[in-house]
């Protein structure tokens, strides 16, 4: 590139930092069409973004391949991921594949990611973990902090890589310091569960936090569950449900559970056994066991629900089939009476009529995802 498209292609830069998209595509169309790379590439962007042009992913495309062909390595990246995923070109991994390579051998950290990440979906092969750790450690080694967790998460599962604990922690601490949200959050579950550091709540819950303030649901989650049991801090219900809230309008489904669990409890939040049988109904249908069995008896007592046998017997019986022993008992319990089920001669109940009087009344008592009212496992 000559000192004179240099100065251009700064010049479209502060253009669209002010949004004088305009004054942007001015400078930059002219240089594209003479075969500037760099200009090329923003011009693509631009017709990605829709900046001063309508959105149009298949012109972004044929600029980004044509900067690519170039040899830029930014280019080659951008178009793996265009082929990676069909936006604005046919969807093609071995193309994908091919530029993200390109890109990776040119030292593009970006590239050696996403090639790292090829290795670790291939739809026709198993995972290739090793080579997917070479990869991430090229990129890791220049900084790129999604490269950094991902490295970590191999290191601590002993996947690609011997199973290092201390590796791992360096790896998400550098991530994390960057703002990577998954990081942050393995970092929370290491101090969590003294992996390669001394168990350490107020310090799980200090890198729970951050990634929970980044709207990440599973930090979200186990945030909630230090609070819940006073772990690295005083016990506090209502910052409880306000983080077990928050991952369960996310689709966490343990998050729903314990967040119906608090509502049929009144812990936190006022009681409300509507509330309760709405968050439980989310979890079940997610396939959380206890959820179900929890509904089902919600069902069987009329709590927040209109009673209703037929659909205490439907929900008990998806619990007892993932292997619920409560549930499995109860629906035991159910054919012996004849309750939303054809009746069945008496059998034995694995002893649970003489538990019932415990189980049923405590519905509210038992937690779904293995943490509230119970030992909490992180």
């Amino acid at each position: 590139m000559t000192r004179a498209s240099r100065d251009l292609i700064d010049s479209a830069r502060a253009a669209c930092a002010v949004g004088d998209y305009a004054a942007a595509l001015e400078i930059l169309r002219p240089l594209a069409e003479r075969g500037d790379a760099d200009a090329q590439l923003m011009l693509s962007a631009m017709y990605f973004r829709g900046w001063g042009v309508t959105r149009d992913h298949v012109a972004a495309a044929k600029w980004c391949e044509l900067s690519a062909r170039q040899g830029h390595a930014g280019a080659q990246c951008v178009l793996g991921c265009a082929y990676s995923t069909g936006d604005g070109v046919r969807k093609d991994r071995a193309a994908a594949a091919n530029w993200f390579r390109l890109a990776a051998i040119k030292g593009n950290a970006a590239g050696q990611y996403e090639l790292g990440l090829m290795y670790l979906a291939d739809d026709e092969r198993e995972p290739h973990y090793a080579a997917a750790a070479r990869w991430f450690r090229r990129a890791a080694d220049q900084g790129h902090a999604a490269a950094q967790c991902d490295l970590g998460l191999l290191y601590r599962t002993g996947l690609g890589a011997p199973q290092d604990f201390a590796k791992a922690l360096e790896w998400f601490r550098l991530a994390a310091d960057q703002g990577e949200r998954m990081a942050q959050r393995n970092l929370g579950l290491m101090y969590a569960n003294g992996q390669g550091v001394p168990q350490d709540y107020s310090e799980a819950a200090k890198w729970y936090g951050l990634a929970a303030e980044q709207g990440d649901l599973d930090a979200q989650y186990h945030l909630g569950v230090l609070h819940l049991k006073g772990l690295g801090g005083r016990q506090d219900y209502r910052q409880a449900a306000i983080w077990f809230r928050r991952a369960a309008e996310q689709g966490n489904a343990k998050a729903q559970h314990d967040l119906g669990a608090m509502y049929g409890n009144g812990y936190g939040v006022p009681q409300n056994y509507a509330e309760a049988a709405k968050w439980y109904r989310l979890a079940a249908d997610q396939g959380i066991a206890n959820a179900q069995l929890r509904l089902a008896i919600m069902y069987r007592r009329g709590e927040g629900v209109p009673q209703d046998y037929i659909a205490a017997a439907a929900l008990c019986r998806l619990a007892a089939v993932r292997g619920l022993a409560d549930a499995q008992s109860l629906l035991g319990y159910m054919y012996d009476e004849g309750s939303g089920v054809l009746k069945t001669t008496p059998r034995p109940r694995n002893g649970f009529a003489s538990q019932l009087s415990k189980v049923d009344p405590a519905i509210n008592m038992i937690s779904a995802g293995g943490t509230l009212m119970a030992g909490a496992r992180h």
